[in-house]
């Protein structure tokens, strides 16, 4: 198990201590009962003198009574570090997560860090319990065992090390073949996890479409996948038992044979041939709970590099020491920008990255050589083509990435001047896929400032033109919102992100596409509310619909990933071929489908 992992038992390290400690003193107790046996045997029993049976036969029942409060509290101890360590564990990822950059998320699917929380982290406290209890019982009990054996009687001892390293190699073998296949499980892990996600977050498209039986066909080949790993792995560890008992039986009747020789040549006794009977079982049956740990932490070892790459994940953008925290103004400056995404990280087998996410020198730039000058309070428009580079340039506005090269200026300095914190509160960005949360209205409004009153909500939906529905709700701004907004439409959806953004008090607001879904009229309205309501908040608006920008102080028209166009309205309908081919194919036959009725 790796020091990451490990280092995050925190203050569950006594407990990683005392349990060892009482699960040795179980297993002495457990070693010293044949013992006591023997003495019943050999002096109560066969000597006829009653007195040493209730003697011995007291102090054995006040062995087995210690070994079974030792072992109570050693399993509690290991319980509680083991639950801690997963609970750590989860906290340091989901703590390191939050730190990312967009950078940093793009290198992991949903449905891979579901399963690194989950099911890694499940197979880590299961591994670490059985590390404590059985890796600490075993060896003890397997050496004590030796010992007492060779005290007893060193000839017959020696039948149990020959069991040992026949165990030992056939054991060996069957595990490391097993590794193998448990190394390729939770990968599969992460298809299956993710089918479930995307089926169960689409579940009105796969109802609106009827493809109930071609996701139950998919989610059905990932699930088979996992089985068919877990019985091909389980078969081959399923070769333990038949190989144990062939190992036990032929101790067993090796030491039948050579012993009741022993005994009837009067070279040791009745009592001494039984505790060599409970000896080699406690022998072998170590050996057989070795294995079982030894397959635990090969599975575990895994899981354990998955969740050490979480935490121990870097995030690509970080607030310099000193950083300023105050944002002049809503100016925003390009300096000959470009950008481009990062080439994925290069995977093992396991899922484990072995070359890091890099800029590939190779590729073509997503945004190349912006530049240009945004004034305070300016109403931008941007427009483009699908995968001209609208998004990835705001993006870099807020710096939810870096650029590759030149600089991006809010406020006149450079955004990796700023604290991160500070500049994303002065810089609020209504993204393309916006979600809400399971809430009120109310504490999902509250994203947007924690702090924000009643009236200070209601203010921001009006000027998003949310409170049109609110008010209709019987709960009003009560209402409950369920998990990504599932029970509201498209359009109030959208309106609601622009509130929250809205409480913010934001220098610089972006919409990046955040009107899609709600008719012009109500468009027109947002428009005029952020023009008249937030004359000093500079706003970048990227649409698809020339009529949310076309009033807008200057439009930029993107270009596969280049400015073909920087004006108003009209000086781009007179100098720019992309813009009015956009406008006039908008336009055409009486505009946008809703215009008539706005």
């Amino acid at each position: 198990m790796n020091r990451t992992v490990i280092a995050q038992l925190g203050k569950y390290k006594r407990e990683t201590i005392l349990s060892p400690i009482f699960t040795m003193l179980e297993v002495f107790m457990e070693v010293l009962i044949p013992f006591v046996t023997a003495w019943i045997i050999d002096k109560g029993i066969e000597a006829g003198n009653m007195a040493n049976v209730f003697r011995y036969g007291g102090l054995m029942l006040v062995l087995a009574f210690l070994s079974l409060g030792f072992g109570y509290l050693g399993g509690k101890f290991a319980a509680e570090a083991a639950a801690g360590l997963s609970a750590n564990l989860r906290s340091a990822m989901y703590r390191n997560i939050q730190t990312f950059s967009f950078s940093n998320i793009d290198k992991y699917s949903t449905a891979g860090l579901v399963t690194r929380m989950t099911t890694d982290v499940t197979n880590i406290q299961n591994a670490y319990m059985m590390i404590l209890r059985i890796a600490t019982r075993s060896p003890f009990m397997l050496l004590s065992s030796m010992i007492m054996a060779f005290y007893i009687n060193h000839s017959l001892a020696s039948i149990f090390l020959i069991a040992i390293v026949v165990l030992g190699v056939a054991l060996t073998i069957i595990t490391l073949t097993t590794h193998k296949i448990f190394n390729r499980v939770f990968r599969m892990y992460d298809a299956l996890n993710a089918s479930v996600q995307e089926n169960v977050t689409g579940i009105r498209v796969v109802k609106a479409f009827t493809r109930e039986k071609f996701e139950n066909s998919k989610f059905y080949k990932a699930a088979e996948n996992v089985y068919k790993m877990f019985v091909k792995a389980e078969t081959n560890l399923a070769l333990n038992g038949p190989v144990m008992i062939l190992v036990i039986y032929g101790c067993i009747l090796a030491l039948s044979w050579f012993g009741a020789k022993q005994v009837v040549g009067g070279a040791m006794t009745t009592g001494e041939l039984t505790s060599m009977f409970s000896y080699i079982m406690g022998i072998m049956m170590s050996l057989m709970m070795l294995t079982m740990v030894f397959v635990m932490v090969v599975m575990s070892d895994a899981s354990g590099k998955r969740i050490a790459q979480v935490i121990n994940e870097v995030a690509d953008l970080k607030s310099e020491e000193g950083a300023s925290k105050d944002v002049k103004d809503g100016s925003i400056d390009f300096n000959h920008v470009s950008f481009k995404y990062k080439k994925p990280p290069v995977l093992d087998e396991d899922g484990i990255e072995i070359e890091p996410a890099r800029i590939d020198p190779n590729t073509k730039n997503t945004l190349d050589d912006i530049n240009l000058h945004i004034n305070p309070g300016e109403t931008i428009g941007i427009i483009g083509g699908t995968g001209a580079g609208k998004s990835s340039f705001v993006n870099l506005i807020s710096r939810l990435y870096d650029v590759t090269e030149g600089e991006v200026e809010v406020g006149g300095k450079n955004v990796k001047d700023y604290d991160l914190e500070t500049l994303r509160d002065q810089v609020s960005v209504v993204l393309q896929k916006n979600v809400l949360f399971s809430g009120t209205i109310y504490d999902n409004l509250r994203w947007g400032d924690e702090n924000a009153t009643d009236e200070e909500c209601q203010r921001a939906a009006q000027l998003a033109c949310a409170d049109e529905f609110i008010d209709r709700m019987p709960e009003g701004y009560n209402t409950w919102i369920e998990q990504g907004g599932s029970n509201v439409s498209g359009g109030q959806k959208q309106r609601l992100c622009i509130a929250r953004a809205l409480l913010k008090k934001p220098k610089i607001l972006i919409l990046d596409d955040s009107t899609s879904a709600v008719d012009t009229a109500t468009d027109a309205k947002i428009r005029r509310a952020f023009r008249e309501e937030i004359p000093d908040t500079t706003k970048l608006i990227i649409a698809q619909r020339v009529s949310s920008i076309e009033d807008a102080d200057r439009i930029i028209v993107l270009d596969d990933g280049k400015v073909n166009g920087f004006g108003t309205h009209d000086e781009l309908m007179e100098t720019n071929d992309i813009y009015r081919d956009i406008y006039e194919s908008q336009t055409q036959g009486g505009g946008d489908f809703d215009e008539q009725g706005a």
